[in-house]
């Protein structure tokens, strides 16, 4: 099953858009769903880090480097 969404862009994205789309011979619309797709995935992934900051920095995890050297 599928839905449409209709939003409004202003000229300038639109503009951009377009010129991606030609550029790449893909669909305005293919890309607005990769676009959305990517958005939700960063935000799933920024949700999850918050939930876990707590418990990691208590197991002494406080940067990105930490966790590296743990799993490398």
């Amino acid at each position: 099953m599928s839905t449409t969404l209709t939003i409004r862009l202003d000229e300038t994205l639109d503009r951009e858009l377009n010129r991606l789309a030609r550029a790449l011979h893909r669909p305005k619309s293919d890309l607005a769903r990769e676009f959305i797709r990517r958005q939700l995935a960063l935000a799933q992934f920024e949700r999850a880090r918050t939930l876990i900051e707590p418990a990691a920095e208590q197991a002494g995890f406080l940067t990105d480097e930490d966790i590296f050297r743990e799993v490398s």
